[in-house]
């Protein structure tokens, strides 16, 4: 991990099961500051535009060093990722790419970016988790390892719950109930009453594919175009 805040880490993901399976090992994290490498007895690491504008941008120099420093192994194995709102959109199968590249380097960019001459240089993949804009790249790099760790085998107990989430398939997830049986006046549907796992597994699999009909039509184009293929 290479930022200029390095205290926002582990975040979140020193809690609950991510938490857990850090203290198990199950996955691990190291923390760069890239004021580390910055120039100068400022450390400095940004400079203006070239060419004009606001804000600044860091240095192509900087981020080098920095990079050279960190970054171990093949770079389409294990990839250096630069998050940015320009980048390919986070979605479940980048997700299991990057689970299964077993390890990479995340760039936290600010200010107004980084220069790019250090993303082709360096071969820096891109990678936005939507289109929005933060304030910089550490809140989007937690939610990316988030959304890999808990893909691990052991952070999860029951792995099973995996398989029927929003997006496995294909479709987002069929509704969910619990007790009580009624509440407010409202219902759960006889269906996941009855014990024939036949029946509710038939329910779910409409409701899921109604839902995502209706929310999603990218993805219900998505998933019927699949269908097609197979």
């Amino acid at each position: 991990m290479l930022t200029l805040f390095p205290d926002m880490f582990p975040g979140s993901l020193g809690q609950s099961l991510a938490g857990k399976a850090l203290e198990r090992n199950i996955w691990s994290l190291e923390v760069t500051d890239l004021k580390t490498f910055g120039l100068g007895k400022h450390r400095t690491v940004d400079d203006t535009p070239t060419g004009g504008g606001p804000g600044m941008v860091m240095r192509p120099d900087v981020l080098a060093s920095a990079i050279d420093a960190v970054h171990i192994g093949d770079a389409e194995k294990q990839p250096l990722i630069y998050l940015s709102p320009r980048g390919e959109v986070l979605n479940q199968a980048l997700v299991h790419e990057l689970k299964d590249a077993g390890g990479a380097t995340l760039l936290c960019g600010r200010f107004e970016g980084v220069d790019e001459r250090v993303l082709e240089a360096r071969n820096v993949r891109e990678v936005s988790i939507g289109d929005y804009v933060l304030s910089g790249g550490e809140p989007a790099a937690l939610v990316l390892m988030d959304a890999i760790i808990r893909l691990l085998p052991g952070v999860i107990g029951d792995a099973a719950t995996l398989e029927s989430e929003s997006f496995e398939s294909g479709l987002l997830e069929y509704p969910q109930y619990t007790r009580p049986q009624e509440w407010e006046g409202r219902m759960v549907p006889d269906v996941l009453l009855s014990g024939h796992h036949g029946e509710i597994d038939g329910w779910r699999r409409r409701q899921a594919e109604d839902i995502t009909r209706a929310r999603r039509p990218d993805l219900w184009k998505r998933y019927n175009a699949q269908d097609e293929d197979e």
